[in-house]
């Protein structure tokens, strides 16, 4: 038996059920293997009184210290934070908040490992945490916590040391362990782990069947979406742009964040506001039926690892038109995947155009997702661990 302690800021809690709703899935999956003992702890971040009784924080306040998961415990616990501003310096007030609840579990039945589901906050702070307890480190990398918080010195340097510490690593993609060597970590020591994808919810449904049970959605012109939370790094004002080039096309925009006034206000001038459509954030059950309703799902990030939306689109039978970002490549073979555009207005609406004059299969684009599964992901995490322990 391998016992695990995992430490994720990217994980659900009652007031935030679809947040790393992807990590939760992985986490859940592995914790069937046989001989996986796992603990997850969920450290969440607070802003000192009063803002911390303004919401949405006032409703994390209320998040108990333990919660049951499908089968999976999840410890919560509580970290100031200073929204905006201390960002660089979470990882040790993570590791504080955390390290006591870790010492009582690990006095209880020892850990073998530690592990961290995202490079920063969370590789630091674990890796106070992995020598506090003198165990072995693992710290898995997603995407921003390298491309984005490795662009900042002091959050860069935290990075550095926690790889210098880990016994193993962990990329999204075959692009992302590349990055991460180029930053100066040892490439001997990375492995990539793809996402997983739960086929049963993500598949190949008429596409006039999954539209029509989208009320909020006129049913007329083709339907693009856009997945991920409301951020410039994410493209969605260069996809509103490409609006005017695709007469009736439709976007849906699943997400919610410090952009959405900015994107209205885009729409509305562009003309294009009535074809627009902020849906907020969709759960994840429903997520795979606006997939599947939609003629193609477009995302042009600055930059991803390798998103579970681009697997999550390809399983329901939706090409993609995304940036040549991450694992873009990995996922996008050929054009029956979709098209690998510049992040530009009039690059995206000439691969929309040509995706709706000459559509590809659903059954050939869901064939790319194929090789996506949350126990092929969970079995290649389980010998991960195994091998730093061993």
């Amino acid at each position: 038996m391998v016992r695990v302690l995992s430490i994720s800021t990217l994980f659900p809690c009652p007031a935030r059920p679809q947040f790393g709703i992807f990590v939760a899935n992985q986490m859940k999956a592995v914790a069937r293997e046989p001989a996986i003992d796992l603990t997850m702890i969920n450290p969440i971040g607070l802003p000192p009184w009063p803002l911390s009784r303004r919401e949405p924080y006032a409703a994390l306040a209320r998040t108990p210290a333990r919660t049951e998961q499908d089968g999976l415990a999840v410890h919560h616990r509580f970290f100031r934070t200073i929204p905006r501003f201390g960002a660089d310096s979470n990882p040790r007030r993570i590791a504080a908040a955390v390290l006591p609840e870790a010492r009582r579990l690990h006095g209880q039945a020892p850990f073998d490992l530690v592990d961290a589901q995202f490079f920063f906050p969370d590789g630091p702070a674990a890796a106070i945490v992995a020598r506090a307890l003198g165990l072995p480190l693992s710290i898995k990398a997603r995407g921003a916590d390298i491309h984005y918080w490795g662009e900042r010195p002091r959050a860069r340097a935290q990075i550095l040391a926690a790889a210098e510490q880990a016994a193993g690593m962990l990329a999204v993609s075959q692009a992302l362990a590349a990055d991460m060597a180029a930053m100066g970590m040892a490439a001997d020591r990375i492995t990539v782990h793809y996402t997983g994808l739960d086929h049963e919810r993500f598949r190949p449904v008429e596409r006039s069947e999954a539209r029509a049970a989208l009320p909020a959605i006129p049913a007329d012109g083709p339907l693009l979406v856009t997945t991920g939370a409301l951020i410039a790094r994410k493209g969605q004002a260069q996809v509103i742009e490409a609006l005017p080039r695709l007469p009736g096309a439709r976007l849906a925009l699943a997400g919610a964040g410090e952009d959405e006034a900015r994107l209205r206000e885009l729409a509305a001038r562009l003309g294009v506001a009535e074809r627009v459509h902020f849906l907020g954030v969709v759960r994840h059950d429903a997520l795979a039926q606006l997939l599947a309703a939609a003629d193609a799902m477009v995302l042009p990030s600055v930059s991803e690892g390798l998103a579970n939306a681009w697997v999550e689109a390809l399983a329901c039978g939706t090409p993609l038109v995304i940036s040549d970002s991450g694992g873009a490549r990995e996922v996008v073979g050929d054009d029956s995947a979709g098209r690998i555009v510049a992040r530009d207005p009039q690059a995206i609406a000439a691969a929309v155009a040509q995706l709706l004059a000459d559509p590809p299969s659903r059954q050939a684009v869901a064939a790319h997702a194929a090789r996506f599964s949350w126990e092929r992901n969970a079995a290649t995490l389980a010998d991960h661990w195994r091998g730093l322990v061993g």
